[in-house]
């Protein structure tokens, strides 16, 4: 459709909004977008000199179809749709890549920023990302600023239509991005209705739904949501670990400056490890060696690593564990120092003998509040996990050193007998803030020690 011409005919910009019962900023979107959408056209089609044919006249004949095709449920301006395990039907405007339905847990995270790090942070595999911030998008995507090569989460849920990049380092729009990555985004949600109906009654399987002929079945995505079995008891970390590699590039920016000597080789266990996370540990003064979440013991060892960094993760640390956590008895007993973020640190937990469970709610977003129980400094920080470790099964030779502020739940342990400590919360922030980049140091400076005393 020509929206200029539409906008002309119906009397300008100011008519044809007071027309259709909207604001001037959302006419300025219909010109960004080059369409006006449908649950519009019936207003429209009042003004005199505006046709049917004016409005679907660049509409593929598929998308004629749909649109004059009564018995889709689709509403007017919708073709996508979101469907929770409870029953509830969300309808919205999908962007991306089309999809039949992809099933997974429904979690929301509260950041304002980082949304292309959220998206391809390997933690939210096999999961439905639920922004809380309305506007997503706005920046565009760029190449360096992904936490993984693929994109992890299932698919993305925003209130607001994304407009076009408004930034300097865009390379390619959101929905662009999502199409290559095989992943589908639905706009207009009352994402706020989400975030509540998960905090008030936890996590929630959903499906999202974005057709490429625009038919939705509501009943037929309820009932594979409802087959969908949970994230408890799977193991994902198979899924997004990576192959042996090096790595050797630092952050970008930093108010530290990076260490070049005595530089302390490390072996980073990847069972979902953020690239940022490795970036620190290079920075600290690491030469990392990153092996796949399998890797045994003995292969571990074979580096002669004087650190062992166990990365963060998607899935059930108990379902990871069944491997992982082998192999980190066995560096324990070598006597080799360990750090861990995350599932990391679940499966440390573990190791060292305590438990691990599943959350209410799960800890998602760049602004949870975190108290050193030692120090009682507070450090807000960026988290997403949905399990925790249940502090009253550790053993009396481990102790916690964190808390969360907002639950209560375990934030962070080390170990009393042995060089092994970790947290819960992604100290490598990207996105979030960098209060808690001293860990990656405390890291080194264990293994400098050790070094020093010739151990």
């Amino acid at each position: 459709m020509d929206i200029d011409r539409i906008i002309e005919k119906a009397g300008g910009a100011d008519e044809i909004a007071a027309l259709a019962g909207v604001g001037l900023e959302a006419v300025r979107k219909w010109r960004q977008s080059r369409m006006v959408p449908t649950k519009h056209w019936p207003a429209l089609l009042r003004v005199p000199g505006i046709a049917l044919q004016d409005l679907t006249a660049d509409l593929t004949p598929q998308e004629q179809e749909r649109e004059t095709d009564v018995s889709n449920p689709c509403p007017p301006g919708a073709n996508a749709a979101l469907v929770l395990a409870d029953g509830t039907v969300l309808w919205g405007r999908g962007f991306g890549a089309h999809t039949e339905g992809a099933v997974g847990e429904l979690c929301f995270s509260t950041g304002m920023t980082g949304y292309q790090e959220t998206l391809t942070d390997p933690s939210f595999a096999g999961q439905i990302v639920t922004f809380t911030f309305p506007h997503i998008g706005n920046v565009g995507t760029n190449a360096d600023d992904n936490e993984a090569p693929k994109m992890a989460a299932l698919g993305a849920v925003v209130k607001e239509d994304i407009t076009v990049p408004a930034s300097w380092r865009s390379h390619e729009p959101l929905a662009t991005w999502l199409s290559k990555h095989n992943r589908a985004g639905i706009s207009g949600i009352d994402t706020r209705a989400i975030t509540r109906t998960l905090r008030d009654k936890g996590p929630q399987t959903a499906i999202i739904a974005f057709p490429a002929n625009g038919r939705i079945d509501p009943a037929a995505l309820l009932e594979q949501a409802r087959q969908w079995p949970g994230l408890e008891g799977m193991d994902l970390a198979k899924e997004v670990t990576q192959p042996k590699r090096v790595w050797t590039e630092g952050v970008w920016e930093t108010t530290r400056p990076a260490r070049t000597e005595n530089r302390r080789r490390v072996v980073a266990m990847d069972y979902g490890a953020k690239d940022n996370i490795l970036r620190c540990l290079v920075t600290a003064g690491c030469d990392v060696t990153v092996l796949p979440a399998t890797a045994t013991a003995e292969e571990i060892l074979e580096l002669k690593p004087e650190g062992v960094f166990l990365s963060n993760g998607p899935g059930d640390p108990a379902a990871t564990g069944t491997y992982a956590v082998p192999a980190i008895r066995k560096v324990l007993d070598a006597n080799v120092p360990v750090f861990g973020i995350c599932l990391g640190h679940q499966l440390l937990a573990q190791a060292l003998g305590g438990k691990t469970y599943k959350l209410e709610r799960g800890h998602r977003g760049a602004n949870q509040p975190v108290k050193d129980v030692e120090t009682g400094r507070v450090e807000i920080t960026s988290q997403n996990h949905g399990f925790a470790v249940d502090e009253k099964s550790l053993p009396a030779d481990v102790k916690v050193t964190h808390v969360s502020l907002f639950d209560g739940s375990n934030e962070g342990i080390a170990s009393t007998t042995k060089d092994a400590f970790s947290v819960q919360y992604h100290p490598e922030a990207s996105p979030g803030p960098s209060d808690s980049f001293y860990l990656f140091e405390r890291f080194v400076a264990v293994m400098d020690r050790r070094a020093k005393a010739g151990a």
